[in-house]
């Protein structure tokens, strides 16, 4: 749990650093403006569907990918994962929103860090890898990348990307904890397909954050994980 827990610890890191330059630029004066917030966001939408686009090309079965999806889909629409996950974010929203009833899109900085911060293919490679070989190399990586993501993140989207940080804990450290009962099923191509489909589910959640689309992406994240089936008949 060694990675994880420090991932863990990045986020939180980067979340206060962000929230804290943030305070600072607003008390001398120096808020960033509503336009230009907006363009960090468009600018950092871009960037996630750049990396989801490059990602889930390394995938080599079209066929598993596509049965993933749909499976994994149909799964979390009936779990309902996305309704579960925003009502989390809107229960921290009520609880720390500003005086005055002045929102601070805690939900929306919850949901989309905790999405980025877990569904691509460092965090299933990482994780397993963690929990299978005792190896944290890929997790330490990740956890300088999301340090500066946190710090991006929390600087434009506020409190609620402080809170990803436990989704991290908790779905990194399952992930890592499931790999010893699991590392029958993982080889190489079950993973190669788990993580182009986590970078396909990248992609729509940086359509969401260019306001594009209206994806429900916790609902596909089951499908990150069907390859570890699916693979077994292909």
């Amino acid at each position: 749990m060694l990675g994880t827990i420090v991932n863990t610890l990045a986020v939180l890191a980067g979340s206060i650093l962000g929230l804290l330059l943030t305070a600072v630029t607003k008390k001398f004066g120096m808020k960033v403006s509503e336009r230009f917030s907006e363009r960090i966001m468009q600018a950092l939408g871009l960037c996630t569907i750049y990396i989801g686009i490059s990602g889930s090309l390394e995938g080599e079965n079209t066929l598993v990918l596509i049965l993933s999806m749909v499976i994994g889909t149909l799964i979390g629409e009936a779990l309902d994962l996305d309704e579960k996950i925003n009502r989390l974010g809107n229960f921290l929203e009520k609880k720390f929103q500003g005086s005055g009833g002045e929102k601070k899109g805690i939900a929306e900085g919850f949901v989309s860090a905790s999405l980025l911060f877990c569904v691509g293919a460092m965090t299933i490679v990482g994780s397993l890898q963690s929990g299978l070989t005792g190896r944290h190399e890929t997790l330490f990586a990740k956890s300088m990348l999301d340090f500066v993501a946190a710090i991006v993140f929390a600087s434009s989207l506020g409190l609620g990307v402080i809170f990803s940080a436990v989704f991290v804990l908790v779905y990194q450290g399952a992930i890592t904890l499931a790999a010893q009962w699991l590392s029958p099923l993982l080889t190489d191509t079950v993973v190669q397909e788990m993580s182009c489909a986590g970078y396909v589910i990248i992609i729509a959640l940086g359509l969401n954050m260019l306001h594009i689309s209206k994806f429900k992406v916790m609902n596909f994240v089951p499908a990150i994980f069907l390859p570890i089936l699916i693979c077994r008949f292909f």
